[in-house]
């Protein structure tokens, strides 16, 4: 599917397949020299709800799946056979992690995160966390 964007929002969907992180791709694509943290990943995520870019974000994915040949079941296959390699060494926290890593690629276990009533992620309560933990250290 062909999808036009503009040279900002195609290096955005390139930016945010490598980092997996739109508020990283978004600094990454556009001037943000005067922009607050918040509003960074506001303006990231009213991109990321744009028709043209998810449709560009999937054609991207599926490239890359393709070109590197990975699918769920490849991946069930190499977490199987790492948590018996692990097992068969008696590295028991290795296999767990093998298992745990199988659980959230089947939506088994899922990263939960605080998310508003607008939609938006709760940048402030991560911040605080991150100053506590900052604190204790």
């Amino acid at each position: 599917m062909t999808v036009n964007l503009t040279p900002k929002q195609e290096g955005f969907c390139y930016s945010y397949i490598e980092t997996g992180n739109a508020s990283e791709a978004y600094r990454l694509n556009y001037d943000v020299s005067n922009m607050k943290d918040a509003t960074v990943v506001n303006a990231a995520y009213k991109l990321l709800q744009k028709g043209g870019i998810r449709a560009r974000l999937e054609d991207l994915q599926t490239e890359h799946r393709e070109r590197h040949n990975i699918t769920i079941d490849s991946l069930t296959a190499m977490y199987l056979a790492d948590r018996e390699a692990a097992r068969g060494v008696d590295q028991y926290s290795s296999a767990i992690a093998a298992v745990t890593g199988l659980a959230k690629l089947h939506g088994l276990i899922t990263d939960k995160q605080k998310v508003d009533v607008s939609g938006k992620l709760d940048v402030v309560a991560r911040l605080q966390k991150g100053r506590e933990y900052a604190r204790r250290s």
